[in-house]
């Protein structure tokens, strides 16, 4: 039986509307980052969008309708959700009998079809159309939805009759509290909180007490967005809320707190973390998002380069040395380990990671949170894990001596030694080592490798657009392309990316491999930039460097490579 993909493959090159040479270029592009097929193909400007959706009508026999020229009646369009519409891209048009017929981006998506019967109870007739057209129907059919789920349950909520914690309350008792949190209004704007931030692929979700308003804030493709908040007079329950889900004290508003919960969202298990902190206005919660099929824990699939991909799997063959991923907060370290350790996970080998806290469960790897206030710290962890005749052993984060000095013994004794550091360069963690009190010649004698990223993020499918760069703005970025003309791309602003023209990110990397030289300027205690200088010699790229070549690809931005990378050239 044929698939769907092949069908639509089948289509383009019978109609020779792409080559096969361009066919495999798309395939190879959604083989390392994953997408829909037509939708690579259109960002690859292999194909224009008006003409996949033609061949798409005439070939699989689906009705091609055109929206602009189609008034759709907002109560047949309400059959489903805004969520759902936005979700698959589809919006249904009419209803006769038993069968409604849907307007369909992607009239292949057969999950979407499914959904949309198993939902309504209805027979579903499909029609194609352009993405563009079904987004715009979409906001003139839902414009409650378009102020945000949230907003509308607010005003649902002011006519009820819960009454809300006041600031000038006096502290109220755990089973007072415990009632609040549990009022459905409450739990119904919780939880809207962290479906929109899932719909939305937030990474973070920062719920903050101001003197007079709240304001929440979504991390999406690591950029902080605000977004449409709860009155002030609900963040005592919402935040009682949380407690209760994460199994906190809801009585203690003093201290801070941490824990973490997970639930099934859209059909999804997701992990939160939370951290509960006290401040002037009320206790300012911070819930970090762990969803597990979003995860890329393939160093194939991360978007570093060929160059980078190739020097980290031969590093990762060594058996044994020490290699450290440096980085920012929130530029993918954990993730990069993760994948490391994946590619190298086999039955004959030991693996043991400890980390603060475990972030994802893997199968097949032993991992140990630490808990300090039992005294279980990365150092002590990592003294009984020695023991426990480790081929690989994780260490979440070097912040200490203590934690530095067991993972060189580590790596001098035969074993793999994976670890994270914060510093912005790769030859900066050389020099922070020093810092820390390590000898340079144990550096020398355990370190095989340091690779310092950044994530990206990468321009919308959707609204991406040529534009012309000023000639002073390329001169300063000294890129070496000779004489070939330079093409750069932007995201104008969609609804696939809520208006931010960029969906995604991707990692750029700098590898430092120790060389003889580079071994020989550790020796002497060399500064950082003079480390950085050699290794470029010896063909390192910097981080500007991987950033630019994505940029001259079209899948970043000038301007998003400046942003992440504007402190390290």
């Amino acid at each position: 039986m044929i698939s769907l993909k092949d069908r639509l493959t089948e289509l383009l090159i019978t109609n020779k509307l792409i080559s096969q040479e361009q066919l495999n270029q798309a395939l190879e592009v959604q083989s390392q980052k994953g997408g829909k097929l037509s939708d690579i193909l259109v960002g690859l400007k292999i194909i224009k969008e008006k003409d996949l959706i033609a061949v798409l009508s005439e070939g699989l026999g689906v009705p091609l309708i055109d929206l602009k020229r189609f008034k759709v009646d907002p109560e047949i369009a309400k059959m489903i959700p805004a969520e759902i519409a936005r979700r698959y891209q589809i919006i249904p048009i009419s209803k006769m009998g038993d069968t409604i017929t849907l307007a369909m981006a992607d009239p292949l998506n057969i999950f979407a079809i499914d959904h949309v019967a198993a939902l309504t109870g209805f027979k579903i007739n499909t029609i194609i159309s352009s993405p563009e057209d079904i987004a715009q129907n979409i906001e003139l059919s839902y414009p409650d939805a378009s102020k945000g789920v949230i907003e509308n349950l607010v005003k649902e909520m002011t006519a009820s009759s819960i009454e809300f914690i006041k600031e000038e309350d006096a502290a109220l008792t755990e089973q007072e509290l415990d009632r609040v949190s549990r009022e459905p209004p409450v739990m119904k704007v919780t939880n809207m909180i962290l479906e929109e931030a899932i719909n939305k692929r937030a990474s973070d979700i920062l719920i903050e007490p101001w003197d007079k308003q709240l304001r929440l804030r979504y991390r999406i493709d690591g950029i902080l967005q605000l977004q449409k908040a709860p009155p002030k007079s609900m963040h005592p329950p919402i935040v009682s809320r949380i407690k209760v889900m994460s199994d906190l004290n809801i009585a203690e508003h003093r201290l801070p707190q941490d824990g973490r919960f997970k639930a099934e969202i859209s059909g999804r298990e997701v992990d939160f973390r939370v951290s509960v902190l006290p401040s002037s206005f009320g206790e300012k919660v911070a819930i970090r998002i762990l969803d597990k099929t979003q995860a890329v824990l393939d160093i194939e699939k991360l978007g570093f380069s060929e160059g980078v991909i190739s020097k980290l799997k031969n590093i990762a063959k060594t058996p044994h040395g020490m290699i450290l991923v440096c980085g920012p907060t929130g530029s993918g370290k954990t993730t990069t380990l993760y994948s490391i350790l994946k590619l190298v996970d086999a039955p004959e080998k030991n693996i043991v990671t400890v980390e603060d806290p475990v972030e994802y469960q893997l199968e097949g790897i032993n991992q140990v949170t630490i808990r300090p206030e039992i005294g279980l710290t990365f150092a002590g962890a990592l003294r009984s894990i020695l023991r426990q005749d480790p081929n690989v052993i994780m260490i979440g984060e070097i912040r200490d001596y203590d934690t530095v000095d067991i993972a060189i013994k580590s790596a001098l004794t035969g074993h793999l030694a994976l670890s994270t550091l914060h510093t912005t360069t790769a030859s900066g963690a050389v020099v922070r080592l020093i810092n820390m009190g390590v000898e340079p010649y144990l550096i020398n004698s355990s370190l095989i490798c340091v690779l310092a990223q950044r994530l990206v993020r990468k321009i919308c499918f959707y609204c991406k657009e040529k534009y012309a760069v000023e000639k002073e703005v390329i001169s300063g970025l000294r890129l070496k392309t000779g004489t070939k003309e330079l093409e750069f791309f932007r995201g104008k602003g969609c609804s696939h990316c809520f208006g931010t023209g960029y969906s995604g990110r991707i990692g750029i990397g700098e590898v430092l491999l120790l060389s003889l030289k580079i071994r020989e300027l550790i020796l002497a205690r060399a500064q950082e930039h003079i480390i950085k200088e050699e290794a470029r010699k010896e063909g390192m790229k910097t981080l500007r460097e991987e950033g630019m070549e994505q940029a001259l690809k079209g899948v970043t931005s000038v301007e998003e490579v400046l942003r992440v990378t504007a402190q390290d050239e």
